[in-house]
């Protein structure tokens, strides 16, 4: 008995020795196993997740604000924070794809097994597990093979955003990187697209139609099939009912609701001017450094100086009026002269058919370029009093070939005339006669002073604009002149912001150098008003125009190139017409003269309409002129007596001294008293426009 007692106790002794060796091993695998998951836990938090960055519509915006264009890589969104997502949306979304988001740790287990059983009952896949960690985790990073290494790494990168994120975040990046069909990525886009509204203005029905989509995009998307996609609405509006985040009443309020959809025809952010954001993409990679995977996927805002306005209305303004008959090309560029803001552009007449931004298309300027040899000639001596014979003319040269300079249709005055007449009427023999008595390098220096960077040669004809320029470099040179002297570089981004919110570029000070003086700017201007005047080659303008308006026409002598390069206190615009291929425009004779006006009638239409709100403005007179009534006939300071007496302006200290002694007058003319006729003619327009 004893003996079985001490076998009895021994067995016990054995197995509680096992037992402890059993617990002691247990306790150290636990512990190890702790230890491990901790180490993979610490490893999965502290190594980075790949990169995945979200991709973002570009957008960018009018002076105004207005949005006028989106460049994307094909994924259209707008990234939203939380805070602008409304609750019946999040809820909505949360109770139809992943009711436990906010207590699990990126895997719902019960729903998981749910889905394997409703899966082998239907021998098909008919019901999803996954969690929204786990969707934003394949999307982000995965493609959408259904193999074993993929789902083993959409594990992994699920446990790694519940660990290096916060549920809030998470979610937000969801609703902001899921599809919602018609190329709509993220609840911003989906709202617009399917509501035109941002999300923050949905409603409970609303919110609970678009949370139904993202399951079948085309499926259960309202543009397609209206009655799929309200059944999916009522499972929403009831799930949210089981969550407890809405009453039976609230859901089926919203159900019975009518929902008013956008046009599904309707592009969303279609441009609205397709050839000035042309240009702004261009400046953006080029003038900035912004990288082509910045700007179509980086989501950010770019403000614009364009005036949509003006914008709108060049555009409409050349669609109607250009001929339908014939491929006549256009582009037209308006500038703020103090600020160097281009307001409005237009490469072409429809950027559908050609891309090609004629506004930075070289082409000869004719006697558009005629401007800024004058301003050369006043630096040198030359007056509005100065004369030149125009007359049929050839110029010999050194080097032995003749050079043989026209008018216009072969029309001549055949008598002396002075530099106003000449600005006034393009007379092109008075132009090369000032070139070269001035020296050819002048015109040269003075255009690229004025902006011009296009090749000058000093050759007789480039006082009648023989070279190339674009309208953008004779649009900034003009814009010179209009400034009072001072170039401004043409500027189209006030502002660069990224998705955030940081600002990469803020134009933030007008850098601006003065090239010429105040005065030799206003005396230009001065004779540059007279091209709209009774006599002059725009004359048909001031019809339109009603307000203070100066500038010159061109036409080349081949009859090529048409312009109108004209400006007011407040804006510059040049208008440049002809064919691409460079054909004649005589060619079309019966249209000759038709081309011409025209030209001179959608340069004064538009400039009539793009001032509208502004008020009429004279141009500032600076120090440095001085205003003198003189006699034509004798250039001489007009008396009382004189039969014809005009009002011109000149560069302090190269007025004429003597007085008229041909006709004998008692008193001078004071030119701070405005002849009535004269007054006419500069308020008259000002004062039908204040009351239009």
């Amino acid at each position: 008995m004893g003996r079985y007692d001490d076998l009895e106790d021994f067995a016990l002794y054995r197995f509680l020795r096992a037992l402890k060796r059993t617990i002691l091993l247990l306790f150290s695998f636990l512990i190890i196993l702790g230890i491990l998951v901790g180490a993979f836990v610490i490893y999965l938090k502290s190594t980075p997740l790949p990169n995945a960055d979200i991709k973002q519509t570009t957008l960018i915006y009018s002076l105004d604000g207005k949005v006028i264009d989106a460049v994307d890589s094909g994924e259209k969104r707008i990234y939203v924070p939380l805070s602008q997502i409304p609750k019946d949306l999040i809820q909505a979304t949360l109770a139809i794809e992943d009711r436990k988001f906010y207590n699990h740790f990126g895997f719902d287990l019960m729903r998981i097994g749910g889905a394997v059983i409703a899966d082998l009952k239907n021998g098909a896949k008919v019901q999803g597990g996954s969690t929204i960690t786990q969707q934003l985790a394949k999307n982000l990073y995965l493609t959408h093979e259904k193999t074993w290494q993929r789902k083993l790494k959409e594990a992994l990168l699920t446990v790694k955003l519940e660990l290096q994120y916060s549920k809030d975040q998470i979610l937000e990046m969801y609703l902001n990187q899921i599809y919602y069909g018609q190329s709509a990525y993220g609840v911003q886009l989906a709202a617009s697209t399917y509501f035109h509204k941002n999300v923050s203005e949905l409603n409970l029905a609303e919110s609970a139609m678009l949370a139904g989509i993202p399951k079948g995009p085309t499926y259960y998307s309202p543009f397609q099939n209206l009655e799929k996609a309200k059944s999916r609405q009522k499972l929403v509006l009831q799930a949210m009912v089981h969550e407890g985040y809405i009453t039976q009443q609230q859901a089926d309020e919203a159900y019975h609701q009518n929902l008013t959809f956008a046009n599904p025809k309707e592009r969303l952010f279609a441009s609205k001017a397709p050839y000035f954001t042309q240009y702004i993409e261009n400046e953006l990679i080029h003038r900035y450094g912004i990288t082509e995977q910045e700007l179509h996927s980086g989501g950010l805002k770019i403000y614009t100086t364009m005036d949509l306005a003006m914008q709108e209305t060049a555009e409409k303004l050349l669609k109607e009026k250009l001929p339908k008959d014939r491929p006549l090309q256009t582009a037209l560029v308006s500038i703020e002269p103090s600020t160097g803001f281009i307001k409005a552009m237009v490469g072409g007449r429809d950027f559908r058919e050609s891309q090609y931004n004629r506004v930075f298309a070289k082409r000869q300027p004719g006697s558009a370029f005629k401007p800024i040899l004058y301003l050369a000639a006043l630096e040198h001596g030359v007056t509005p009093l100065t004369q030149q014979k125009s007359e049929a003319t050839v110029f010999f040269q050194e080097n032995g070939q003749n050079y043989s300079v026209k008018n216009f249709d072969d029309k001549y005055p055949n008598r002396d005339i002075d530099l106003h007449y000449a600005i006034t009427h393009s007379d092109n023999i008075y132009a090369v006669k000032t070139h070269l008595d001035i020296g050819m390098d002048k015109l040269v220096e003075m255009g690229k002073r004025l902006g011009i960077e296009s090749r000058l040669d000093p050759v007789p004809s480039l006082a009648l604009g023989s070279n190339l320029v674009t309208p953008m470099e004779l649009t900034k040179a003009y814009a010179t002149i209009a400034n009072q002297g001072k170039k401004i570089e043409p500027t189209a981004i006030i502002k660069i912001e990224d998705r955030e919110g940081n600002i990469l570029y803020e134009k933030k000070e007008i850098e601006e150098t003065q090239v010429i003086t105040p005065a030799e700017a206003f005396v230009m201007t001065y004779m540059l008003e007279g091209v709209f005047e009774p006599g002059g080659t725009a004359a048909s303008v001031a019809k339109i125009l009603k307000r203070p308006v100066a500038g010159k026409t061109g036409t080349t002598n081949d009859y090529r190139d048409l312009w109108l390069v004209g400006y007011t206190p407040q804006l510059v615009t040049t208008l440049w017409t002809g064919y691409d291929n460079d054909e004649e425009l005589k060619k079309y004779q019966s249209y000759r003269s038709q081309e011409s006006y025209l030209t001179k009638e959608i340069w004064a239409e538009y400039m009539e309409k793009a001032h509208q709100a502004l008020a009429p403005q004279l141009f500032t007179v600076p120090e440095g002129v001085v205003s003198l009534y003189i006699d034509p006939q004798t250039g001489k300071i007009a008396n009382d007596r004189c039969p014809n007496p005009r009002l011109e302006v000149f560069i302090q200290g190269t007025e004429p001294k003597e007085v008229c002694d041909i006709h004998k007058g008692d008193q001078l003319l004071d030119p701070n008293k405005i002849k009535e006729s004269e007054q006419e003619s500069l308020w008259k327009r000002m004062k039908n426009w204040w009351n239009d």
